[in-house]
């Protein structure tokens, strides 16, 4: 079935502005919501759809999914308050908006729906973000609408918060104390993100499926943090903190304002290595690209600007 008109939730985010492109380039009629209509000033020159919704409020949600062929639902957080199994941002963002998606694509007739989870998700997983994306799963599992769910890792980009972010501490500090330096990713390039979602947009047999996405390549994270440091020719020592300190250094960091470099939630997601169980599926017609075929050119030619923005970027969205 051939879905044109696409209404996006989080679309203004990092990897929704991305999404937003690709589907314009197929040329899908694209609506996007957003709380404020200057968070998605970067998507307004292209011919879509920008409107100010406040997607938690069943009927501004219900008004925007209205006549549309298919939902994409790419919201999520990384930071919460604790709780459990999890602290209440974690339940509203990642469990009750899903749940409210849901009720109202079934109310509007809308059939299709694309949600966005992560890697590891799982009810009884290991830290907060991962059972509150674990729940946010069964909620669309549940539904009677034709869902697909997609799992990346880490996913990184010219506005990334993870490479970027390993790049600028390098450019400020001579030294960096590492939490869990050993934890495991297989970052997926952002544009691999968008093109796998497009591909199986109007994929009736992606129905009912859930997908993992990593680019070609495994690293700890303390092999990241090198390579950014040698990307930008200004590597600092890395100290492998103990776990102790780790969460030591997490905790302070919480206490501090605004959103924290690396919450223990953080640390408790990383427990488990953030990689593929197998490989990507064929249908998603993928050859991912590398972190070395990409990172360096912004990497290298960010702007002050751009580094300083990726505090403010929340990674997956």
């Amino acid at each position: 079935m051939r879905h044109q008109t696409i209404a996006v939730i989080g679309g203004s985010g990092f990897i929704g502005s991305h999404l937003v492109n690709a589907l314009v380039e197929l040329g899908k009629t694209v609506r996007v919501a957003t709380r404020r209509r200057y968070n998605a000033r970067h998507l307004t020159l292209l011919p879509i759809d920008v409107l100010e919704v406040d997607v938690f409020d069943p009927v501004q949600l219900a008004r925007f999914v209205e006549n549309a062929d298919a939902v994409i639902n790419l919201v999520g957080t990384l930071h919460g308050r604790r709780g459990n199994p999890y602290g209440s941002e974690f339940a509203k963002i990642h469990v009750e908006l899903p749940t409210k998606i849901v009720s109202a694509c079934e109310g509007k007739g809308v059939h299709r729906l694309i949600h966005m989870s992560a890697l590891g998700a799982d009810p009884r997983g290991p830290s907060m973000y991962t059972r509150s994306k674990g729940d946010g799963e069964k909620a669309v599992r549940a539904s009677t609408l034709a869902t697909t769910i997609f799992r990346p890792s880490v996913v990184f980009g010219p506005e990334d918060a993870l490479l970027n972010k390993f790049a600028f501490l390098q450019r400020m500090f001579p030294m960096i104390p590492l939490a869990m330096p050993d934890a495991k990713f297989q970052p997926v390039f952002v544009g691999d993100v968008a093109k796998a979602i497009v591909n199986v947009l109007d994929l009736d047999a992606a129905s009912g499926r859930v997908y993992e996405l990593g680019g070609p390549s495994v690293y700890t994270l303390e092999q990241l943090v090198e390579y950014c440091g040698s990307v930008i020719g200004r590597q600092a020592r890395i100290v492998r903190l103990p776990d102790a300190f780790a969460r030591l250094q997490a905790l302070t960091f919480e206490m501090a304002p605004g959103e924290p470099v690396i919450s223990r939630d953080n640390l408790d997601s990383m427990k488990v290595d953030n990689v593929l169980t197998g490989p990507l599926a064929p249908e998603l017609d993928l050859e991912p690209a590398s972190i070395e075929t990409i990172a360096p050119v912004y990497l290298t030619g960010a702007s002050l600007r751009s580094r300083f923005n990726t505090f403010r970027a929340s990674a997956g969205r």
